[in-house]
């Protein structure tokens, strides 16, 4: 029996898919296949879940919506868990407690129907608002970790709950990242006007108006102290360097473009923005993207 029968005997409540395509859930649009990919929809039934696959030694990962992951080729013969299923929201005077599955524009979206701005910083990212907290996603002007007040998630096997100390938030970094399962948070925002509102959500999607188009996954390194990786990139002379069906774009040297490649031209680029830039500028670059499996 495979993977995907065997869980789905075991969890026959829980939605299930057979031979998940990655291209077409990820942002970057290349890699393999999952035997399997199941969206829970609680904290115990994603805890129940998580067990038995540690239990029986079946691999998983976990993925959002997509957007900073580089999914490998080939078969991965395991299990991927999705988040959709927590697609709760509900406001609490100036708070919002998001499930982990909810979009950035829904999320975005509700806080300006109930008149609670702060989280403008986040308008036009590529985000589930679970993603978002492990990832610490957000700008220059703010990340989501600002936000935090406390994380709902399941660690070692049973649901849980982190105040915003223990969610260890840094540049594009949280302790999440260390194979955390978020499902859900309270955001903590501030009553303002429409008029307010509308202003920040124009000016951030007017900055994000000149980023690359086409199949990415957004910036791929963090921004080193005081510097942008982009404008590294570009003074090593990267912009446009192509490997098989990867480029590095020519409107932002952060962002590598896939025209048609696999995920090895994509890792290839990586490796070689990399070599290039620590051998003429001694500088490490470190990826904010995210391997899966």
């Amino acid at each position: 029996m495979g993977i995907f029968s065997t869980l789905h005997e075991r969890f026959p409540g829980v939605r299930g898919e057979e031979d998940f395509p990655f291209a077409r859930h990820t942002t970057i649009g290349c890699g393999g296949t999952a035997a399997a990919a199941f969206s829970p929809s609680s904290a115990e039934e994603l805890a129940l879940l998580l067990r038995v696959l540690e239990a029986e030694n079946i691999p998983y990962c976990f993925l959002g919506a997509g957007a900073n992951v580089l999914p490998r080729e080939g078969r991965f013969e395991g299990a991927v868990i999705r988040f959709d299923g927590f697609s709760s929201l509900r406001a609490e005077g100036d708070t919002i407690v998001a499930g982990a599955g909810v979009t950035g524009g829904r999320l975005l979206g509700f806080a300006r129907a109930h008149a609670l701005g702060g989280a403008e910083f986040l308008t036009g990212i590529p985000m589930t608002a679970g993603g978002a907290v492990v990832m610490n996603a957000g700008v220059r002007e703010g990340h989501i970790g600002d936000l935090i007040e406390e994380v709902y998630c399941v660690a070692g096997g049973v649901p849980r709950i982190f105040s915003a100390r223990e969610c260890a938030f840094g540049e594009k970094t949280s302790v999440f990242q260390s194979g955390i399962a978020v499902t859900g948070m309270r955001l903590r925002l501030r009553q303002e006007t429409a008029t307010e509102i509308a202003s920040r959500t124009e000016y951030f999607r007017k900055k994000r108006a000149h980023l690359p188009k086409g199949r990415s996954m957004g910036c791929v390194f963090v921004n080193p102290a005081g510097l942008s990786a982009g404008a590294i990139i570009e003074a090593c002379g990267l912009k446009g360097t192509k490997l098989g069906g990867a480029r590095v774009s020519e409107i932002h040297a952060n962002f590598i473009l896939n025209e048609g490649g696999s995920s090895e031209d994509i890792e290839a680029l990586i490796a070689l923005v990399k070599r290039r830039v620590q051998g003429r500028t001694g500088i490490l670059l470190t990826e904010e993207i995210r391997r899966i499996p």
